[in-house]
């Protein structure tokens, strides 16, 4: 069996090739572009060959996807939307899909918290996202399962964020529970770009970027360096850079293309602090109890892709290299376990992924109707070596744990939209996903295999088009994994005593029906109703500074979302979105789930092509969650207004001003409950809020030249 696994883990890795830092083209969809094309239906659709746009550009986030979507939960925003958006950290490109709320709870270059649909995600672990279709997120990750770290993207050169939430999508495998976003990069850039960008906090910035033809193709390239201390007592000191090189070449029908990103950036942090400290006034919102606190990230990959038709079908092929290593320094609990040499501890990961992917579309008829299939295959390799250890004053004083993981995920998918008369199409997928794991830990108890898989089906009914307003019924099971070594371990490394494995594959079960409608000229709405039940639920444990398996649970909520284009220089949207979560057992601890978020709104003006004036203003909002399980512990609510306002001279020269939490609130970007010990205080620790501060009122000034 051991052989049989090493072996197939070796197949991954010499099937895989590089892979592209973009989507590659759009695979053939039935597509409408008019009302009265999307009423007509089957009738002369029938008989369609193959189509294949060599240009299907997004370019807003209210894009008419009335006779096209499968679900009210899914849509794109293209290139144009995502540059009038103030962004303070990269990984907030994720908010442009509506119900997401991306957080940070420690310095500049540690990934994003992530919330959606009454979850805190932690890092990603029900949150899948992907960049060119190669996936982000870590499984089996030295800080949290699911890790999902964005710093390395370049936003200038994101061309389209599509988003989908639920497990109705028969593609999206891993960590796709609860939602996920897929981040295309351009292929070319109409002119070359120089901008630097100066702010408070010792913010800096350069980027440059350009493309050119090359052999029948387009090579593009950009350099992205970048440098902020934040508003904290102890500046993050977060530098480093970013880099792109990308060749493309052919059509939308026929083609390759070859991508190499870079990354490189080091920060100090400052974590969460009990609120006790700074009510009275031990320390300020801003300072931080321990100095050690710290992080880095290297992360180079070389991605591939080539797609070719054949005139009835439609191929693509993607392969990927990564390279990472990441090391992270931490202290949540200060003198909670070791009243002498306090609690700091080391996080580390160091990994060689490879993957492959596969799928091939095509048109058919059956009894009469038109049926549009896919099939596909997605694998994946992960050889990690990561680990825990105690330090003191960032020595090490002793491993908590030291794993070599082998990891081997994924499997075959296929889906079949079915359009049985001009109002009713429904898709069917299945999905079967695979995990084969080899643990070999410093405790040889520890050391072992892990093995499992799902089937996961999935349903979409849609009823419509009238009067360009569409209903959506979607049933769907799907997942997300669980941490390797935790499917192995028989022995708490901490404590000595047993400790019992949990399952590789967490279950889970979603439900949504929505309605979308573009009836009105130029708003764009749609509301959804939804539920999902995991198996088992991740929860934040504070002393370890990780996660771990927990109860079952359940979510049921509604979301709204709305796009308008009140004049062609005026944009508008509101997203709502309200939840309610809760552990399904009977537990007399209570049945409130720790950090689940019961509402988010979002809000957005922008004023763009009225003149060379161009600018906007956003609102977030998440509400109040329970901290622990019989709420009796609240987070307090968080309200960020954030703004942009530029101007555009003639010789392509473009001043832009961004201001970020304009009412400089003093609200958190999280907050957990947990006991923590500080000098002097009880050896048993005191049961506590604390906080992450949100930063300050900053500002940003931006020139940027396209030439």
């Amino acid at each position: 069996m051991n052989a049989l696994r090493g072996a197939a883990f070796a197949l991954c890795t010499v099937l895989a090739g590089p892979v592209s830092a973009d989507d590659g083209p759009h695979p053939p969809r039935h597509e409408s572009t008019s009302d009265e094309t999307k009423e007509k239906g089957t009738a002369e659709t029938q008989e369609d060959p193959l189509r294949i746009y060599d240009e299907l550009e997004v370019r807003e986030r209210g894009d008419d996807l009335v006779g096209i979507a499968a679900s009210a939960a899914e849509g794109s925003t293209g290139r144009e939307d995502l540059a009038r958006r103030p962004l303070q950290r990269p990984g907030e490109l994720v908010e442009t899909a509506p119900g997401v709320v991306a957080t940070q709870h420690s310095g500049g270059g540690k990934a994003n918290q992530y919330f959606l649909r009454g979850f805190n995600l932690d890092h990603g672990t029900d949150f899948r996202v992907a960049v060119g279709g190669v996936p982000v997120n870590m499984p089996t990750h030295g800080h949290g399962q699911g890790y999902a770290d964005l710093s390395f993207l370049i936003p200038e050169l994101v061309d389209r964020v599509r988003y989908r939430k639920g497990p109705y999508y028969a593609d999206s495998g891993d960590f796709s529970a609860a939602g996920g976003v897929d981040m295309e990069l351009v292929r070319e850039l109409d002119q070359a770009m120089i901008s630097t960008t100066g702010g408070s906090y010792d913010y800096g910035r350069v980027l440059w970027a350009d493309s050119w033809p090359v052999a029948d193709g387009t090579l593009l390239a950009a350099a992205d360096f970048f440098h902020e201390d934040g508003p904290w007592t102890r500046g993050d000191d977060f530098d480093g850079y970013r880099t792109v090189v990308r060749y493309s070449r052919g059509s939308q029908a026929h083609g390759w293309s070859l991508t190499a990103l870079g990354y490189d950036a080091d920060w100090l942090s400052t974590d969460q602090v009990p609120r006790r400290a700074v009510e009275d006034g031990s320390i300020g919102r801003f300072d931080l109890l321990d100095p050690g606190p710290r992080g880095g990230t290297e992360r180079f990959s070389l991605a591939a892709e080539h797609h070719f038709s054949t005139g009835a079908s439609w191929s693509r092929v993607r392969g990927y290299l990564l390279s990472y290593d990441f090391h992270l320094v931490s202290n949540f609990t200060y003198f909670l376990d070791d009243a002498v040499n306090g609690d700091q501890f080391e996080q580390v990961d160091d990994r060689l992924v490879a993957g492959f992917e596969f799928d091939r579309r095509w048109l058919s008829s059956w009894a009469g109707r038109r049926v549009e299939t896919a099939v596909g295959v997605q694998l994946r390799g992960d050889d990690i070596d990561n680990g825990l250890f105690r330090t003191r004053d960032l020595d090490r004083t002793g491993a908590v744990r030291q794993d070599e993981v082998q990891l081997l995920t994924g499997g075959p998918w296929a889906e079949s939209l079915i359009q049985w008369n001009d109002k009713v199409r429904a898709r069917l997928g299945l999905r079967a996903d695979g995990y084969l794991a080899d643990v070999e830990s410093d405790l040889g108890a520890n050391s072992g295999d892990a093995e499992d898989w799902l089937l996961s089906p999935k349903l979409s009914v849609i009823l419509g088009p009238w009067k360009s307003t569409e209903l959506y019924f979607n049933l769907g099971y799907g997942f997300h994994s669980n941490d390797a070594r935790g499917a192995t371990i028989r022995v708490d490394p901490v404590e000595g005593g047993p400790a019992t494995a949990v399952e590789p594959l967490v279950r889970a079960r979603g439900a949504d029906v929505g309605v979308r409608t573009t009836l009105l000229p130029g708003l764009q709405s749609t509301v959804t109703v939804f539920g999902l039940k995991l198996d088992s639920e991740l929860v934040f444990v504070g002393d370890g500074g990780a996660t771990e398996a927990s109860r079952p649970s359940r979510r049921f909520g509604v979301e709204w979302t709305n796009t308008y284009q009140a004049r062609p220089w005026l944009f508008l949207d509101l997203d709502v979105t309200l939840a309610d979560a809760e552990f399904i057992d009977a537990d007399p601890a209570g049945d409130a789930i720790p950090g689940a978020v019961e509402e988010t709104i979002a809000a957005g003006i922008a004023i763009d092509g009225l003149g060379p004036v161009f600018g906007s203003l956003r609102w977030r909002y998440f509400g109040s969650a329970p901290l622990i399980e019989d709420g009796s512990a609240r987070s307090s609510s968080t309200s960020l207004i954030n703004g942009r306002l530029g101007y555009r001279v003639p010789n392509g020269l473009s001043l832009a001003l961004e201001i970020f939490n304009l009412l400089d609130r003093e609200d958190s970007d999280i907050e957990y409950f947990y006991a923590s010990r500080l000098p002097g205080e009880p050896v048993g620790g005191v049961e506590d809020i604390h906080f992450h501060p949100v930063e300050k009122r900053s500002f940003r000034l931006a020139a940027t030249w396209r030439y």
